[in-house]
């Protein structure tokens, strides 16, 4: 995607020094577009911690180039492969939700541990998290040109009047490495010359939405508007609301899906006022081991990103109290809407009902995992 005319991606190998990964940190924008250098696993470990990215298939590509670094380090081990194992389990214990973390780090591990010198674990970890990357945004791309289907499908029988789409938190380019999944649909109508808006939940308490998603809709010229949480209820009793679309950081073989708190929600008042509710997800996302979404390990982040928020104030980033001072807050990172709730899920392979049955018709070679 481009900013201010300039194409980007979420993560990249510097280019005059391949041992340095590069990524945008999320924690400052909108406000600051701020490009942070990640040289050690103990870094990588803590943008994924502290979010600064974000987003399952970025979450997982970080992993990579961690596993790529922790290489590089272990060059100066007496025992390399302990100590990539260690920085395995380091990178692992960041995020418990997002599937693709796992994912990325097992498949790393399988390349690392099939080269017996070093400099060959360091060659193949690198190549391997750039094809890792390449896959992501083909499978991205992918995913927006079948979603797209179904907003032309939508314009047509609204006889070319605006689409309005509803999303939550953020799945957009900057939740992968390009295009992203739930926006993915979004940029290809829009370029296809769709008359389409979008409302964006604001998603607190990280608020993805207001600060990410519309920041990136803005910068691609998507006509938008921030809401809170709690009106796209409203909306779509209104009949303002045409389409549902959102991501996941982890899917059932069922068809369960763990997204950003608040999506059981919109799914619900979606099902209510008989409003389409898709989720796009690159099948990495799916956890072919878990068939109950409430098995689906929900992450528990901090008090204080309920209690404070951030903004911008007097030209700088500050962080505000909002709540009373002794006041205990729950902050439950994600929420797991039942596949009974979704009118479909949106994949690289096409798009399926939300069940074991809908998953398998795509991906026959997962039926037995």
């Amino acid at each position: 995607m481009k900013i201010d005319g300039q194409p980007f991606r979420t993560i990249w190998l510097k280019e005059d020094d391949s041992t340095i990964v590069q990524i945008i940190d999320q924690r400052q924008l909108p406000h600051e577009f701020v490009i942070k250098e990640l040289t050690t696993v103990d870094e990588v470990a803590r943008a994924i911690r502290e979010m600064w990215v974000r987003g399952a298939p970025l979450i997982g590509a970080t992993a990579a180039f961690g596993m790529y670094i922790a290489c590089l380090e272990a060059k100066n081990n007496p025992n390399p492969d302990t100590y990539i194992h260690t920085a395995a389990k380091k990178l692992l214990s960041t995020r418990p939700t997002a599937v693709n973390l796992r994912w990325a780090i097992d498949k790393q591990l399988e390349v690392i541990t099939s080269q017996k010198n070093i400099y060959q674990k360091i060659e193949f970890a690198q190549q391997n998290a750039l094809q890792l990357v390449e896959e992501d945004v083909e499978c991205c791309r992918e995913i927006g040109l079948f979603g797209l289907s179904i907003i032309e499908t939508i314009s047509s029988n609204l006889n070319g009047a605006t689409v309005n789409i509803l999303t939550h938190c953020n799945a957009g380019w900057l939740a992968c490495i390009d295009w992203g999944t739930a926006t993915s649909p979004i940029y290809q109508a829009f370029d296809k010359g769709i008359d389409l808006h979008v409302w964006v939940d604001e998603t607190r308490p990280r608020n993805q939405g207001s600060r990410i998603t519309a920041w990136e809709l803005g910068k691609h010229g998507i006509p938008h508007t921030v809401i809170t949480d709690n009106a796209g209820g409203l909306l779509m009793q209104q009949k303002k609301v045409d389409l549902c679309l959102v991501g996941t950081d982890r899917t059932t073989r069922t068809g369960d899906v763990a997204n950003k708190i608040g999506t059981y929600l919109k799914a619900l008042a979606a099902f209510d006022n008989e409003i389409p509710f898709y989720v796009a997800l690159p099948s990495s996302t799916i956890d072919w081991t878990i068939e109950n979404g409430q098995d689906i390990p929900i992450e528990i982040r901090s008090e204080e990103e309920v209690t404070h928020i951030r903004g911008l104030l007097n030209g700088n980033i500050e962080k505000v109290l909002i709540a009373p001072k002794n006041s205990k807050a729950l902050n439950l990172a994600f929420d797991v809407t039942p596949g009974r709730l979704i009118t479909g899920l949106i994949t690289e392979r096409g798009i399926c009902e939300a069940s074991e049955k809908g998953l398998i018709s795509l991906f026959p070679e997962s039926a037995k995992t």
